[in-house]
């Protein structure tokens, strides 16, 4: 009998091969102003969603110059053949990101992927400035941008066993709600830290074992 999952992936570093929020401060910020706020950040003196304001506050760029960046992106070469097997297997497949819904949108249908249910931030392009929202922050917890426990906790279905795939320090609070989590970079290290079971891998391709063999 097949066992009732419900599947949690991260976005940047998850499915995509690096963070492509930090990768596109690298490119069009007009200032390093964004270092020392990802600083401040990683040390707990400010929140993930005013880290994320301040440095998107600093970007510059264009529609055009905004998709050429985004066809860019590379994802990991095993996650479309692990959606197509937990989609086999009618798993339910949930991605919760803290980049936002522009990107995600585009970066799916760039490379032909349908039908995954998104929460993320959200983003407008107004000429060559990037105006954010937070549909899914939680208003009190002013810790993350966006409240991935909270998502979470709401797509677990009766009897589903919720599976956490991610890789950094948005996903702390959503993964530890998680039956199972599957975690590298810095995700891994605090769960090692604290002394947490989870499962550490390097790419999609050692999670699409794990599915192999505990759905086939």
């Amino acid at each position: 009998m097949t066992k009732n999952y419900t599947v949690f992936f991260d976005f940047d570093n998850t499915i995509t091969t690096y963070d492509v929020i930090d990768d596109m401060l690298l490119w069009f910020s007009r200032d390093n102003r964004w270092i020392n706020l990802e600083k401040k950040w990683k040390k707990g003196k400010i929140s993930s969603r005013e880290c994320l304001k301040g440095q998107m506050e600093g970007i510059r760029i264009t529609q055009k110059a905004l998709e050429e960046y985004l066809s860019r992106i590379k994802i990991d070469p095993y996650f479309k053949q692990l959606i197509q097997l937990l989609g086999s297997h009618g798993v339910r497949i949930v991605v919760l990101s803290d980049n936002f819904d522009e990107v995600l949108k585009y970066v799916f249908s760039h490379h032909r992927i349908k039908g995954l249910k998104i929460y993320s931030n959200k983003v407008e392009l107004t000429k060559d400035k990037l105006a954010l929202s937070f549909p899914y922050a939680n208003k009190h917890c002013l810790l993350c941008a966006h409240c991935k426990k909270k998502s979470l906790l709401a797509n677990i279905g009766n009897g589903s066993t919720s599976i956490y795939i991610g890789d950094g320090l948005s996903d702390l609070c959503a993964s530890q709600q998680a039956d199972k989590v599957f975690a590298k970079a810095d995700l891994l290290k605090y769960f090692k830290r604290n002394k947490l079971k989870c499962t550490p891998f390097k790419t999609l391709k050692d999670v699409y074992g794990y599915f192999k063999r505990s759905l086939c």
